[in-house]
């Protein structure tokens, strides 16, 4: 067997028939759980940066993010097709006529073929699920929901902002609509073991969403996380343990879910700790060869 999860470079080639690459989209927004509306904090985990690329604050349109992301992504992976990923902050977080503005300006540049919308499960409403879904008839559109984990008493030591019931309804309200579902999960979060993590995988498998995102809880600089690390309140997962964790999630669901990500991309001048998550290709091979030698897939034990 040599594929042994469902990932995404092959779910778009198959629908494309190209190499389509994702453009990671600064569109100035904010956050319920940032703004005061929720919080001012932010998830514990999370600076001020919000997961973006700060190109917004350098004055970039979107038009001009995406344009510079098609020449580099041409260059390195010979990207045909690009998918606008809107991802700092909440992207569903505005006044409609100003999401619409964005999403629009996206699509207009040549070779986008659809979008993929970070957001919350909280910050989605049926105007924007109806614009959305007018905009799927003619592109590939993704909505990523936060998720992180189900267990509310996880989501509130991390400051999450809302419970597992509010992810399910979001879930409910986008289905139908030609809108590709994917959900973010992070693995190793604090007072999470194993079995909490995999009781998120057998939920997640049985809500008939289309994607998945895994983390790595790794510590930034400037966070509520980095205290509680520096305190000696919070440890961090081993490259091993968390490979192992990935394979584990991975054979719990259905085969035809997309893995959009196995681990994530920490800044490096912001990261503490731990430093072997910066060898992001180590740790995609150790969970491919964790896959092989347990003689494993997506889907297993589904």
């Amino acid at each position: 067997m040599n594929k042994r999860y469902n990932d995404l470079n092959t779910y778009f080639r198959n629908i494309f028939g190209c190499r389509v690459q994702k453009i990671a989209i600064d569109a100035g927004l904010t956050c319920p759980n940032r703004d005061g509306t929720i919080s001012t904090e932010g998830c514990i985990y999370c600076n001020a940066r919000g997961s973006g690329t700060g190109a917004y604050m350098e004055g970039l349109s979107i038009k001009d993010q995406i344009i510079k992301g098609k020449k580099a992504l041409s260059k390195r992976y010979k990207a045909k097709k690009f998918i606008a990923y809107f991802q700092s902050f909440s992207n569903t977080y505005a006044q409609l006529g100003k999401l619409k503005r964005l999403y629009e300006e996206a699509l207009s540049v040549d070779d986008v073929v659809g979008l993929s919308i970070g957001t919350r499960p909280d910050c989605i409403n049926e105007p924007v699920l109806k614009l959305l879904k007018d905009y799927a008839k003619k592109y590939m559109i993704w909505i990523e929901y936060g998720l992180q984990s189900s267990h509310d008493k996880t989501l509130d030591i991390i400051n999450r902002g809302h419970d597992f019931q509010c992810f399910k309804k979001a879930v409910e309200a986008t289905k139908d609509r030609g809108i590709k579902i994917c959900s973010h999960v992070i693995l190793g979060l604090p007072n999470e073991d194993r079995t909490h993590m995999l009781e998120t995988a057998k939920l997640l498998a049985g809500m008939n969403i289309d994607g998945i995102k895994l983390h790595l809880l790794y510590v930034v600089r400037g966070t509520r996380l980095e205290a509680l690390y520096r305190q000696g309140n919070y440890r961090c997962l081993e490259q091993q343990e968390f490979a192992g964790l990935v394979c584990d999630f991975l054979e719990l669901l259905p085969q035809k879910m997309v893995i959009q990500r196995l681990t994530g991309d920490p800044h490096p001048k912001e990261l503490v700790a731990p430093l072997w998550s910066r060898k992001k290709g180590k740790t995609i091979a150790l969970i491919n060869d964790t896959l092989k030698k347990r003689n494993t897939w997506q889907g297993k034990y589904y």
